[in-house]
């Protein structure tokens, strides 16, 4: 099964896709999408870009980190503008008909590192880790690869 990952965000989007097969997981691409201009020019790049890497990869399912708004920070300008990456990424996909899962960013943590509130530096290195990578992916991209990755534990 091929599993993409996406890190949603208005300014970069992270991306990973690997393949599972049984207990074997292994890489085979990743990246970000960074975008510029105004919201309404982001929001179209995310929805080309991610409808390119679909088109190109034929992912099996796609899983797309939940919209998470930390309450001791609330920040409804950035929530509304990480929802309107969120409807690109959901629009590209399902023009193409591809399920899609969403898990909540501790469900990834969780399944990746072993605990819900891990940093992203630990996050990142599991990924290293399980996938077997010379050097650690970007950030965004690390994010996006550990969600496959936690759809593929939760399905093997």
């Amino acid at each position: 099964m091929k599993i993409l990952g996406v890190d949603p965000g208005s300014r970069i989007t992270g991306f990973g896709l690997i393949q599972a097969n049984k207990l074997k997981i292994s890489y085979i691409a990743s990246g970000c999408i960074r975008t510029k201009g105004e919201l309404t020019e982001r929001i179209t790049t995310i929805f080309s870009e991610i409808e390119q890497i679909v088109s190109e990869y034929k992912p099996d399912i796609v899983v797309i980190e939940r919209a998470f708004m930390r309450p001791d920070r609330p920040n409804p300008d950035a929530a509304i503008k990480l929802g309107h990456a969120r409807g690109a990424i959901i629009s590209a996909v399902g023009s193409k008909s591809i399920e899609m899962v969403e898990y909540s960013p501790n469900q990834i943590k969780k399944a990746i590192v072993g605990k819900g509130h891990a940093t992203k530096k630990q996050v990142s290195y599991m990924v290293q880790e399980t996938l077997k990578l010379n050097k650690s992916p970007q950030e965004d991209a690390a994010d996006a690869l550990a969600g496959a990755i936690c759809h593929a534990y939760h399905c093997l």
